[in-house]
């Protein structure tokens, strides 16, 4: 409303439009970052990479899959390492493989990972291969996410450039020319 009153017209509809979009975008992801479940979930995927290696290291070295679930959520912290110690500790019980690592599986990020600990801690199949490759992938695609963001960025910082820098220079090169020609041929 208020572009329609300061500019007029067509343009005032469009700037009053891009302008509540624009609020409504800003306020959509205020609410997406504040929201407390996203961020614990969010924290838990961005550490899984790192937690995947170190298993795998834990795994390689001898270490069995409750024990290094164990030693390396004792040592990572957040919210990821606090769900491994909580399953090494349910895993020490006697609990259920597969209820187990299971629960990792509730989040979409986390399937390959508790499929991988889940054969390992049932079967007794060795992990060391499935989990160091699920962490390259995992670091790979957290690569191909942070290039595409990357990407986004530069295009979406082309509008505000487009619209600063271009009306200056406009002004400040273009216009003083032609005023120079057209003082020239009067």
């Amino acid at each position: 409303m208020l572009g329609l009153l300061l500019v007029g017209g067509p343009a005032g509809w469009l700037l009053g439009g891009a302008a509540g979009w624009g609020t409504w975008r800003l306020l959509r992801r205020r609410a997406v970052a504040q929201d407390p479940r996203n961020s614990t979930e969010r924290a838990e995927e961005e550490q899984l990479p790192l937690v995947a290696e170190l298993i795998a290291a834990c795994l390689a070295a001898g270490a069995g899959p409750a024990r290094a679930a164990e030693a390396v959520g004792s040592s990572v912290g957040g919210p990821l390492g606090t769900r491994l110690a909580r399953a090494a500790v349910e895993l020490r019980l006697g609990a259920e493989p597969a209820l187990v690592w299971g629960r990792f599986a509730e989040r979409p990020w986390g399937v390959d990972f508790a499929r991988c600990m889940e054969r390992a801690g049932a079967a007794g199949v060795p992990a060391v291969e499935s989990v160091a490759r699920l962490a390259v992938e995992l670091r790979d695609s957290r690569a191909r996410v942070a290039g595409s963001r990357a990407r986004r960025a530069a295009v979406l910082v082309t509008g505000p450039l487009g619209l600063c820098f271009l009306p200056a220079f406009l002004v400040v090169g273009v216009v003083p020319v032609l005023l120079g020609l057209a003082r020239a041929l009067w």
